[in-house]
Parts: structure tokens; sequence; C-alpha cells
């Protein structure tokens, strides 16, 4: 497995479904074949990456669809 954000191979599991990047300190969920991506934060909390890193793919297309035509 690489990190999708530094493409290191330096992952640590962390728990069964859970990895931790030693390059760039992030985490990473896989359950399936969905990932999410996780910045730790200062305190231990986790926030969400996936919008950097998916964009709006996770979007059903009917909701991308009328925000695409509500922006013309």
């Amino acid at each position: 497995m690489r990190c999708p954000n530094c493409n290191s191979k330096d992952i640590g599991k962390i728990g069964s479904h859970q990895f931790y990047c030693w390059g760039c300190f992030i985490e990473l969920t896989v359950n399936g074949d969905k990932m999410s991506v996780y910045q730790v934060e200062e305190d231990g909390t986790l926030s969400s990456l996936d919008d950097l890193f998916f964009g709006d793919d996770w979007l059903p297309t009917d909701v991308g669809e009328t925000q695409t035509s509500t922006q013309m």
C-alpha cells in the first residue's frame, strides 16, 4: 500500500481497517473498496481530507448535476 498523499510505503497498521502514514502523518481508513483520509490534529481528533483527495466523486450524480446547473 502507498500513501495517496506522499506516495510513501512507510505505512503502519493501527487498527483492523486503519493505517497511519509516517511520511506525512495522515490516517487512512479502508473498508472494502472505499478509502477515507484524515489529518490527525494536535488534540488527537481527526479531520477528514476526503474532499481534497476524492473531490465530488462521492456525491450522487443527481446532486452533482444540480450543483452544476445552478452555477450556470
